[in-house]
């Protein structure tokens, strides 16, 4: 597979049917929130990008894209089980995440961080119970020369803690338009195919080398590509 470096400026590359739904569990207050957007690009240049090292640069620029859009003040921190979102410095977690889970199929992708903790999270919504999610689809196209790619980045089963502390309109006026701001202008920014260098690189390895880069527990099921055991 090329770089997506390497497929950068090779054809017009656009993005189309930029969509949002956010619903609330009216029994729970559970969350759900879904923004989606097509990626149109020629078939070569989707079929360079169509690989685990991209899936896993794809997150990565999700969080890129966070950091810049906020100025840097939201910025993202790692370790080998988790993920943490920071206002600034580690000890204001906004969310804590578990390490990543990856699943790469012929024509389906997804990468998924479960959500563990954190100030935005209330009590309900600890320790798993809630995802975030990015999900990518290979779509026919009425041109086979181009390709269609379905992005749809998904938050469910989320509990914030403004909706149970301080009531659901002030989350909705608030987080909830800023979620949906930053993910539509996410999605827009893959129309540079600038997906950024892992920071973790879990399937970045050298050739003959086994191991994992830096003993990340992340889960991956890829169809034919074999799984990789964690020590």
């Amino acid at each position: 597979m090329e770089p997506a470096d390497s497929l950068q400026g090779m054809a017009e590359v656009s993005i189309a049917n930029l969509r949002d739904s956010t619903s609330v569990d009216l029994e729970t207050g559970a969350v759900r929130s879904v923004q989606t957007a097509d990626v149109l690009l020629s078939e070569v240049q989707l079929s360079g990008l169509w690989s685990p090292v991209n899936l896993e640069r794809l997150a990565r620029t999700y969080w890129r894209f966070l950091t810049r859009v906020t100025l840097g003040l939201v910025r993202v921190r790692y370790t080998e089980r988790e993920r943490f979102v920071v206002l600034l410095f580690r000890p204001l977690k906004l969310l804590t995440f578990r390490a990543p889970e990856y699943v790469l199929e012929a024509d389906h992708g997804v990468v998924r961080w479960r959500i563990e903790r954190g100030l935005l999270v209330a009590r309900a919504g600890r320790h798993g119970e809630g995802h975030l999610q990015i999900d990518v689809r290979r779509l026919p196209g009425s041109d086979p020369t181009r390709a269609r790619l379905h992005v749809e980045v998904e938050v469910a089963n989320f509990y914030p803690a403004i909706a149970f502390g301080l009531g659901r309109r002030l989350y909705n006026l608030t987080q909830s338009r800023i979620h949906v701001f930053v993910t539509h202008g996410f999605l827009r920014s893959l129309a540079r195919l600038d997906l950024a260098p892992s920071r973790v690189g879990q399937f970045a390895q050298p050739p003959g080398d086994k191991a994992e880069d830096d003993g990340d527990e992340a889960r991956r099921e890829a169809g034919s590509y074999p799984k990789r055991a964690s020590p």
